[in-house]
């Protein structure tokens, strides 16, 4: 059955960096168990829209953030939301992996740890659940306490994405997660995302057009700050019907 449900609700976002406007009224619904991609040029407000749907923007001094972001209905800029228990909702994956200086088997392990799990049968459980899902659990099961610093570009990035998942997710935020990989680490990450939306939603910001083009369901075009155009992704890449888009896909710019 096609899930079109609304997981993630926007409206009317506008963010600031002291006096200078980085988002401008944008409005956006995102849609359960599928990928959204985010394109557009450099500097255009794609990493700061997807920090804004786990408010990790909070992080930054002199920023200013109106409008609402809801999530399973709630706006997640509420005062009584607690935001550590929002950013285990909507995990975070990085254009640079950045595994813990630890062991892989620790790296998957530290969440659920901090979260008070401390049963080594039911830690193992998580763990090897959270490596399956990253396709990265026939690589490293031997290997388990191997430093998770001491495996592949491709592999760290699929260790960064079972960690996110060992705290069971509903969301995905994902900031050019293959752009420092080689293709076939490259390859293997969409193959996953392709996979893992089954069960999650998936925003993912990407300069690779043809990436967003093989991995994504519905694609939004950014422009300075503002969302140009929002559609199915076949049709953005082979009928978009704002100029500047056309412009942007077919590599007139940007």
């Amino acid at each position: 059955m096609e899930n079109n449900s609304e997981k993630i609700i926007v409206n009317n976002l506008d963010l600031y960096y002291g006096k200078k406007a980085a988002l401008d009224n944008i409005n956006l619904s995102i849609l359960s168990n599928k990928v959204t991609a985010l394109i557009g040029p450099s500097g255009c407000g794609k990493s700061t829209f997807l920090r804004c749907l786990n408010r990790m923007n909070d992080l930054i001094p002199g920023v200013l953030i109106k409008g609402t972001v809801l999530i399973n209905g709630r706006d997640i800029y509420e005062s009584s939301v607690d935001v550590v228990s929002l950013r285990k909702k909507v995990g975070m994956i990085f254009q640079k992996s950045n595994p813990f200086p630890k062991s892989i088997f620790e790296n998957v392990a530290y969440a659920p740890r901090v979260n008070g799990i401390n049963n080594k049968k039911e830690l193992f459980e998580i763990v090897e659940k959270s490596l399956r899902k990253a396709a990265l659990w026939e690589e490293v099961k031997d290997n388990l306490d191997k430093s998770g610093l001491s495996i592949s570009g491709g592999q760290q990035q699929r260790l960064c994405i079972a960690r996110s998942l060992a705290v069971e997710p509903d969301i995905l935020l994902m900031d050019e997660p293959a752009s420092a990989l080689d293709p076939i680490s490259t390859s293997k990450i969409e193959d996953l995302i392709f996979e893992l939306k089954a069960n999650y939603t998936i925003v993912i910001v990407t300069h690779n057009m043809q990436q967003a083009a093989r991995v994504s369901d519905k694609t939004a075009f950014f422009y300075m700050g503002e969302l140009i155009e929002v559609g199915d992704t076949k049709m953005m890449f082979t009928q978009p019907t704002n100029k500047r888009t056309e412009d942007y896909v077919s590599g007139r710019f940007g």
